[in-house]
């Protein structure tokens, strides 16, 4: 763009733009003279974060950043368009072209990562017009890209694992959608990133995902992280206290809250499997909480400690067992199980004190032995 329409629409930007923008556009002006192209990517960073600039944006983009692109770093310039897009409402018939004419713009060649944060916009976009297929070539491609790129930004990161759990998320995946939606915490700053309410609905989406799914049986991770304080004094601070009773194995936890399912349609669907899931977690925190040595259960002692009817005894253990949450043997004709091992988990306070107690009486017991055996000792010395 000649320097003369430059300079004929930024006059024209300062005359639309509320004061507040003013001293940002007259920036814009100032640094582009001089050809300070660093300053001038952080003065259109500070005006796009800036109140009251949205329905400038497209154009500013447009008729202004366009003319020096080839200036900018291309992840700035990547980054800047995504921002852009994202103030472009998605039923626009602006809004796939623009992305796609940003793909273009920075060749794989130039920057593959850059070009891989415009794809995973790009998936986002089409996910949002149900094109499944098209988001999903897009996110792989991106994913390839990405894996070949020493140091990714964070970012950029963080827009993957972002659009890669909305993408499991529309197709009812749990367990990815739990993988990846953590991954994406990594990535942010929850205080500062994410607003109070999205924040709330990833701790709400969490928590379902973490229950309903069938490969998910240590609920430590999320437990610990501070995004489910999110549900805290909320009316879904149930779902934090269902966790928590999964995370205990407790079931009579469970029961208390089966009442407050319908509120989560998609719980009551999944009853059946939520109450299996249960029993499982009791048996682990069954065997978790006795001695080594006291390890072998008969079957009437797992059917009264996961609230299982005897005869689906040997098919519950059978469940934990090809799960990899225990490691033993079962011995039918006596009807008990021989567990060797338990799959390792974070523990909550109850839990704790509950194991603290253990290791006190176990301290006890070796202080007894000491004695018993400096008591000996003195007595063979004598």
């Amino acid at each position: 763009m000649p320097v003369r329409e430059v300079e004929d629409y930024l006059a024209k930007l300062l005359h639309e733009t509320p004061e507040s923008l003013h001293p940002l556009v007259g920036k814009f002006q100032a640094y582009y003279d001089r050809k300070l192209w660093h300053q001038l990517t952080l003065a259109v960073f500070e005006f796009l974060d800036s109140p009251g600039s949205k329905p400038y944006q497209l154009d500013l983009f447009n008729k202004f950043v366009s003319d020096f692109q080839g200036k900018l770093d291309k992840l700035r310039l990547a980054q800047i368009g995504v921002k852009v897009s994202k103030e472009i409402p998605p039923e626009s018939p602006q809004h796939l072209p623009f992305l796609v004419s940003l793909k273009d713009r920075i060749p794989v060649a130039d920057h593959p990562q850059a070009h891989a944060l415009v794809l995973v916009t790009l998936a986002h976009a089409k996910l949002l017009f149900s094109d499944v297929l098209g988001s999903r070539a897009d996110l792989e491609e991106a994913g390839k890209l990405l894996e070949g790129v020493d140091g990714v930004d964070r970012s950029v990161s963080a827009a993957y694992y972002e659009v890669k759990a909305d993408y499991h998320k529309l197709k009812g995946e749990y367990a990815p959608y739990y993988r990846h939606s953590l991954l994406y915490l990594a990535c942010v700053d929850i205080e500062t990133d994410l607003t109070s309410k999205q924040r709330f609905e990833r701790a709400k989406d969490l928590s379902i995902s973490a229950l309903l799914a069938d490969s998910i049986y240590n609920f430590g991770e999320l437990i610990m992280h501070p995004v489910l304080d999110a549900l805290e004094h909320t009316p879904e601070q149930w779902l934090r206290n269902l966790l928590l009773s999964f995370n205990e194995g407790n079931i009579a936890k469970f029961d208390s809250l089966v009442p407050l399912f319908p509120k989560e349609p998609i719980l009551q669907q999944h009853y059946t499997f939520l109450r299996q899931k249960i029993c499982l977690m009791a048996l682990i925190e069954s065997v978790f909480r006795r001695k080594a040595s006291e390890r072998t259960l008969s079957f009437q002692t797992i059917a009264e400690e996961t609230q299982t009817p005897l005869g689906e005894v040997e098919h519950l253990v059978m469940k934990a067992l090809s799960l990899k949450l225990i490691a033993g043997t079962l011995d039918e004709p006596a009807a008990k199980a021989h567990i060797t091992w338990v799959q390792p988990r974070v523990l909550s306070r109850p839990q704790i004190e509950g194991l603290a107690g253990t290791l006190t009486a176990w301290l006890e017991k070796m202080e007894g032995l000491e004695g018993f055996v400096r008591n000996e000792g003195g007595l063979v010395t004598a």
